[in-house]
């Protein structure tokens, strides 16, 4: 697929993702929509890919939210399909093997709140502004706003943000746990690629066994998630990137993982 609504380029295995609409403070349309599907879809087929950053173009917005000329004449079944597809979306993003990164620089805001919460991790600029804003359109969150805030920051914290429709700055997101790092907004991109490097020098088995055993096993009893965890332990101790890290490690020099 052409982009023209994103950019997407893959450097020494670090994919960004750059959402392209700075005029229209990134939000997102069904073309943006279907390009950012497509390149989660190249992200999750590329295992040379160790790590994806999302961000969006310029310096005011990540993503301001969803393009609202678009769905203001879609009917129930349009609009509940539109929804649905739009979750999808970002439940792929959610369900890749490698982390993803959300450097968000400005303001991330229904849909870019939404799209950020999709991500593994979120670096935020200091000047970032997060909210689930729709509920002064008479709407609600619908891209799994209402579910993932809740479960980042706890339910009372997330109903206040949504039923408030109050933003979030970068320290109260920080401190409430909705971020993970604050950066200042000229370094952001150098932080978040920093953490990406770091995480793409770990073996690419044990991040992915890693992230399986924690998503999966965090929603279920503590008794089934330790034998998810020691089932996914399991796969990692077979593996030959296992025996090029001890090897490594006893050699005192650095591994070259390969993923197998």
């Amino acid at each position: 697929m052409d982009y023209e609504k994103i950019l997407f380029e893959v450097k020494d295995g670090i994919a960004v993702l750059t959402v392209n609409r700075p005029k229209k403070m990134n939000a997102l349309n069904f073309q943006t929509m279907d390009e950012i599907q497509d390149a989660i879809a190249q992200v999750h087929g590329d295992d040379s890919i160790r790590a994806l950053i999302i961000t969006g173009a310029g310096d005011k917005a990540f993503v301001a939210g969803a393009d609202i000329s678009e769905f203001t004449e879609l009917g129930l079944k349009e609009s509940y399909d539109f929804i649905r597809r739009g979750a999808k979306i970002f439940r792929d993003l959610e369900a890749l093997n490698v982390p993803s990164i959300a450097a968000v620089n400005g303001m991330a805001l229904g849909g870019g709140c939404e799209l950020a919460m999709g991500c593994t991790f979120r670096i935020a600029g200091e000047n970032a502004l997060f909210g689930l804003p729709e509920i002064g359109l008479g709407v609600i969150p619908g891209y799994g706003g209402t579910q993932r805030l809740a479960r980042i920051i706890g339910t009372s914290q997330a109903m206040w943000a949504m039923l408030t429709g109050e933003n979030m700055p970068a320290d109260r997101a920080l401190e409430l746990g909705l971020v993970n790092q604050v950066a200042k907004p000229e370094e952001l991109m150098d932080t978040a690629m920093k953490v990406a490097r770091k995480i793409a020098t770990k073996a690419p088995l044990a991040v992915k066994f890693s992230m399986i055993a924690t998503k999966f096993g965090s929603g279920v009893d503590l008794e089934t998630g330790l034998v998810l965890e020691a089932l996914a332990a399991n796969l990692a101790l077979a593996s030959e990137d296992k025996k090029e890290g001890v090897a490594a490690f006893l050699e005192k020099r650095k591994p070259s993982y390969t993923g197998n």
